[in-house]
């Protein structure tokens, strides 16, 4: 695996290895067994969107795998100050090992992996964000054991997470349902490819999308950039919340499942969120461990 750009790029069975190598750094970690697979190896950080649990679980990550990483703002690159993506991609590529970006534009990583030399990840755009739904899958197998024939219900805006949690569901074999409110739907393609397996729904009926669910999952309503919409969004997305009447009609085992960070009596009450506290830090924990299997797979 060179880059990993988007989930849709990977084969079920690439998914399956990220994740059983997780796994195995995960117990590492936990044992104190040293994984230094990476010795000498650097990894350049490229954040236009600042974020708390990407930056800090990449750099611990390159620490704990031998290798070293470099912060790197879209204030302290010429990229800010309008060098072509094309022009940074190569010259970065004579200095890093790797590159993890965390930018709006999806064709933004998609222009540095076309004229780079080095691996690329992306750490998140506001078209998909395959790192965090690795954490969510490793999350998932670790408190239900298998995919196929689980059901995961996500609830409120169609947006990055969502687009990847239908491809990472799909393709490890889960039915996958999203209760959004009219206009706020998934990616037109990713619907449409999704409901090919015919295991994915899409509707306003919260109750409906939620029913016999194994997995429950949202995020906030307003995601970064995205600011000047949170009022109006407070209105739209009202009614979809993760709350007890949602879990009435989700398996009585069902999980719940937040990206983080979460408006807490926003997409979900306070009680629903403390109630299932452990599975939603364990899943932020897994993406220290996920995102160092990537690692590992892209630059090793």
């Amino acid at each position: 695996m060179k880059n990993l750009l988007k989930l849709m790029d990977l084969s079920e069975k690439e998914i399956v290895e990220i994740l059983n190598t997780a796994d195995q750094l995960k117990f590492e970690k936990k044992n104190g067994i040293p994984h230094r697979l990476l010795e000498g190896k650097t990894l350049g950080l490229i954040f236009a969107k600042s974020s708390t649990r990407t930056r800090v679980s990449f750099e611990v990550g390159m620490f704990d795998l031998g290798g070293m990483s470099l912060f790197l703002s879209s204030r302290d690159l010429q990229i800010g100050r309008g060098e072509i993506v094309q022009d940074t991609a190569r010259v970065l590529s004579r200095y890093l090992d790797g590159i993890m970006i965390r930018t709006f534009d999806q064709k933004e990583v998609e222009a540095l992996a076309e004229f780079g030399t080095i691996p690329i990840i992306n750490g998140l755009t506001d078209y998909c964000h395959p790192c965090q739904v690795l954490a969510d899958l490793m999350t998932i197998r670790e408190y239900k054991g298998n995919f196929k024939g689980r059901k995961l219900c996500y609830v409120g805006d169609g947006n990055n997470m969502t687009n990847s949690l239908i491809v990472g569901g799909i393709k490890l074999g889960m039915e996958v349902s999203v209760a959004c409110p009219e206009g706020y739907e998934p990616d037109a393609e990713i619907m449409k490819w999704a409901a090919e397996s015919g295991r994915f729904s899409c509707s306003p009926d919260v109750m409906e999308m939620a029913k016999g669910s194994d997995v429950l999952y949202t995020d906030v309503w307003a995601s970064m950039g995205q600011e000047a919409e949170a009022e109006q969004r407070k209105r739209v997305f009202k009614e979809y919340q993760i709350n007890d009447k949602v879990l009435e009609v989700s398996k009585s085992d069902a999980m719940v499942l937040h990206c983080l960070p979460a408006h807490r009596e926003e997409e979900i009450t306070s009680k629903v969120f403390e109630a299932h506290s452990r599975e939603i830090f364990d899943e932020a924990e897994n993406r220290l461990h996920a995102q160092k299997a990537v690692l590992v797979k892209c630059l090793l």
